[in-house]
């Protein structure tokens, strides 16, 4: 079961009922196409987002920089926040400060994974701050993880559970939240 905060959604509003954040292979992605067609939502990855429109990451990172990413994960994240969908962002998207105060008041729910959970799943050749490996990812989280913990409302492990498990109770938390805020 999730760890929530009683952090208040503002009634009516026509943004995400899911915004998934967490590190890397923790699942945002399964996760959140299987929450989206539980809710009957679309479902929106911003990282693929910026991929369709301008290339791969690691593309990306070594043609433009890290920084020229991340404005373009910027403007990403904001459209997809302007929608009724589940959204998922890229791990780092949350280091931001114009990202993570665009989180405020949206039902933001935290992915979490062991480092051996990770290392199994990892593809360090499509990520390009964890392509030296575990260790890296081990660095990349314990740096990210205050910013993950201040925004998240509800926090659900991957590292083991089954991913429908996992989406369904998530589903079902979006369902609750929404109605009682008024927004289904």
């Amino acid at each position: 079961m999730p760890h929530e905060a009683l952090t208040p959604t503002p009634k009516g509003t026509a943004g995400p009922l899911v915004v998934l954040i967490g590190p890397p292979a923790a699942g945002k992605t399964r996760v959140g196409k299987r929450v989206a067609r539980i809710l009957k939502v679309p479902f929106i990855d911003t990282d693929r987002a910026i991929v369709a429109e301008f290339g791969s990451i690691p593309e990306i990172f070594a043609t433009r920089g890290e920084s020229a990413f991340r404005a373009l994960e910027t403007a990403a994240v904001g459209t997809a926040l302007g929608q009724r969908a589940v959204v998922s962002l890229g791990g780092g998207a949350v280091m931001t400060p114009s990202v993570a105060a665009e989180l405020a008041g949206h039902p933001v729910v935290l992915l979490t994974i062991t480092a051996e959970a990770a290392a199994e799943r990892l593809d360090p050749d499509s990520r390009p701050l964890v392509r030296d490996g575990i260790g890296a990812w081990v660095e990349l989280v314990e740096r990210r993880m205050p910013t993950y913990i201040t925004l998240a409302v509800a926090t659900w492990d991957t590292s083991s559970r089954p991913i429908d498990h996992i989406a369904a109770e998530i589903a079902e938390w979006a369902h609750e939240r929404a109605m009682t805020a008024g927004e289904l």
